[in-house]
């Protein structure tokens, strides 16, 4: 189901919890509402629907990467960026790294460890800190 973007500053800054294998809904509604913001969006937490999961989807090409209790294991290669987001107006400076190593559980809750470069790492960091409650 398409869920409306959250921009509750409030709702934003709060950490999210571990997902489990109950919470299968929020990753279909995260598919639906990536895609009907396709043309604005490229990855999206699961507290920008509203739920405060540790769920959070990429777009790498072609496909969408479902991304379960993410953790950035490694960082390297700092560098200054400007990013937007659906919940907030305009854009904001950060930092990201080129590099990153996350572990994360797949869509089938398989423990996986991959590294990542460039626009995905950035993607990864950002909707990442999402679930920290960090906001750029």
């Amino acid at each position: 189901m398409i869920k409306p973007i959250v921009r509750d500053m409030l709702f934003l800054s709060q950490k999210s919890q571990p997902a489990t294998k109950t919470d299968t809904q929020v990753i279909d509604d995260l598919r639906d509402t990536l895609e009907a913001n396709k043309d604005r969006c490229i990855g999206m937490a699961a507290n920008m629907i509203g739920v405060r999961k540790r769920v959070i989807i990429v777009n790498v090409g072609f496909v969408n990467m479902i991304m379960i209790n993410p953790l950035i294991t490694k960082k390297s290669q700092p560098y200054e960026t400007e990013e937007g987001c659906l919940s907030l107006d305009g854009t904001r400076k950060t930092t990201r790294y080129n590099e990153i190593e996350v572990e994360f559980q797949d869509i089938s809750f398989k423990r996986q460890k991959r590294s990542f470069s460039g626009l995905t790492a950035q993607i990864i960091q950002h909707e990442a800190d999402h679930l920290d409650g960090i906001i750029i």
